[in-house]
């Protein structure tokens, strides 16, 4: 083979997909270099997937694509002087709505983006700040980039979970003491969900998710994201109060009252920051990101994983190298 690549790109795909606009992409760049290979893992379970590609890679970094992540122009050359530091072992960036995406996708990417839906983890979704060192809150696996040697000393993905099997292994390398860093210009462009269920959906999943890692992998940096999960049980709490016991006490519902303040100030900084028509449109899915991902949370933490990774179909994964960009 030559010389060997320096950067290892992983793409996740379904057997038989035809449409891998990621794939599409990098082929387009592909040329005489040989630092840069491009590993397709086909399965049915993104996490076995990403683990075989990266026991077949010969770059010492990993970077992670989803299928539709299209990468920003010098997003290659900024990962490289990224890990000319010898202390780094992970770095990432935001995955941004594309701007020719339709209006309610762009509703959905703002949600996203907003502290208040997503705590510190907005930074996935909008380019926040500087180059910082991060934790996995801020870090997401449709664009991230982890030295080979790390990964593999670590065990790689736990693939008892999906989603979130890159946040407990983030996790486990921050409590190990190394290097996690946000490159807010790192960035890809992927379409959010396409309609109104797919996106809560989406949000249950990643509640499901945590859910799953804490009940795997508890630690204290999942603290924060509990506080969905309490708030659905006071939610849930109050209607019940309401149609058994009569009248809530004012105090009872305070709480409530300061919610819901607190959500009309965020959503009109949504307003600001996207714009009147998006702005205005996302303001009610913030209490609904809050309840879904809080539902979510609960099933994962009370059912726990489960158990796909034992079916056949979940460890067939065929690794295809596709060649170098």
């Amino acid at each position: 083979m030559g010389k060997s690549p320096r950067v290892s790109i992983i793409i996740a795909a379904r057997e038989g997909q035809a449409d891998i606009p990621a794939l599409a992409q990098l082929e387009s760049l592909q040329s005489q270099s040989s630092q840069f290979e491009i590993l397709l893992a086909r399965g049915a379970q993104p996490s076995c997937q990403r683990n075989r590609a990266a026991e077949q890679a010969h770059g010492a970094i990993l970077y992670f694509l989803d299928d539709d992540s299209l990468l920003d122009k010098g997003n290659l050359d900024r990962l490289l002087a990224a890990f000319s530091d010898p202390n780094l072992a992970v770095v990432g960036g935001p995955n941004l709505c594309p701007p020719e995406a339709p209006f309610l996708q762009k509703v959905f990417a703002a949600v996203m983006g907003s502290w208040l839906a997503f705590g510190p983890s907005a930074a996935r979704y909008r380019q926040i700040g500087v180059v910082r060192a991060t934790s996995e809150k801020e870090l997401i696996l449709c664009n991230l980039a982890i030295l080979a040697s790390e990964f593999k000393r670590a065990g790689g993905f736990d693939e008892a979970l999906y989603p979130n099997e890159e946040n407990a292994l983030l996790d486990r390398l921050m409590g190990e003491g190394k290097q996690l860093r946000y490159d807010p210009d790192l960035v890809v462009y992927r379409h959010p969900r396409e309609s109104v269920v797919a996106f809560v959906w989406m949000l249950f999943r990643y509640g499901r998710g945590r859910g799953e890692q804490v009940r795997l992998h508890p630690s204290v940096g999942s603290a924060l994201n509990f506080v969905p999960a309490f708030f659905v049980c006071y939610v849930f709490g109050l209607v019940l109060s309401g149609m058994f016991l009569g009248p809530i006490p004012f105090i009872v519902q305070l709480p409530m009252v300061g919610y819901l303040l607190v959500t009309l100030v965020w959503g009109l900084n949504l307003v600001r920051q996207a714009g009147g028509g998006i702005g205005f449109c996302g303001m009610p899915f913030l209490p609904v990101a809050h309840l879904a991902y809080g539902v979510g949370l609960w099933k994962g933490l009370v059912l726990g994983p489960s158990g796909q990774t034992n079916s056949k179909a979940a460890v067939e994964v065929s690794v295809e190298r596709v060649g170098s960009v």
